[in-house]
């Protein structure tokens, strides 16, 4: 898992530069409206602390001054992610009910930036997937913002092919069964994300590669393993 040197918080419990994942995460973890960052170097996160900004791929960067036609017109970016460290569901290595799993996403719209995070026991990684792209599709929903272009990047295959090679339309045709006929896995969060996948007409996906170099996904990944990482703990 990828780590950046700073992490810096320009609105959270006490705006600053940290240096590890765990005291950022500690500053903005349910804090409303949360704007923070990873960065390698120093000057560089100085300068974002003193005018954090996000800028919208290939558009001009967007400050909070601007408001009106500027925000209307932003798009939205959404990562999401899930994970769990259990036995999966190959033959005979079921997962385990003490099986630690969670999903995270990241939600940037012009200046702001939102991320969530959550874990469940017992979980695949595949439910996990879905549940994130869930969560940050509602979030959306609760801010009225499902008519803006959105483009969600994802590193799940599994959750990118049901929705674009039309995998979900076909198991609704055939009542939630697969080809072979046996019954869709995680069959009743499928139904939920179908339903609120038709309430976003501009909404668009991409692929990254998972743990790679791609901030975004790099970012909801050290998010979910940190609830991992907790919900450990506590079970410890």
């Amino acid at each position: 898992m990828i780590a950046f040197k700073y992490y810096v918080v320009a609105h959270g419990r006490h705006p600053g530069i940290y240096p590890t994942w765990a005291a950022c995460q500690q500053e903005v973890h349910n804090f409303p409206q949360a704007r923070f960052k990873g960065f390698n170097d120093l000057t560089a996160a100085q300068i974002w602390l003193k005018n954090p900004v996000w800028s919208v791929e290939k558009k001009s960067v967007l400050t909070q001054s601007q408001t009106g036609n500027d925000l209307q017109n932003a798009e939205i970016r959404i990562w999401t992610d899930g994970g769990s460290r259990n036995h999966g569901n190959r033959l005979n290595q079921h997962v385990k009910a003490d099986d630690v799993a969670a999903w995270a996403y990241l939600i940037k719209f012009a200046h702001q930036q939102y991320a969530d995070s959550a874990g469940e026991f017992g979980a695949t990684n595949n439910r996990m997937e879905i549940m994130a792209l869930y969560q940050a599709l509602s979030f959306l929903l609760k801010q009225n913002w499902q008519q803006k272009s959105i483009v969600a990047t994802l590193d799940s295959r599994y959750v990118l092919n049901a929705i674009t090679q039309h995998w979900l339309n076909n198991w609704q045709k055939r009542g939630w069964k697969t080809v072979a006929g046996q019954p869709v896995a995680n069959q009743e969060l499928w139904q939920k994300l179908a339903k609120i996948l038709a309430k976003f007409p501009q909404l668009h996906f991409s692929w990254t590669k998972g743990h790679a170099d791609e901030q975004g996904n790099v970012f909801v990944d050290h998010l979910l393993n940190q609830t991992m990482d907790q919900m450990k703990v506590k079970q410890d």
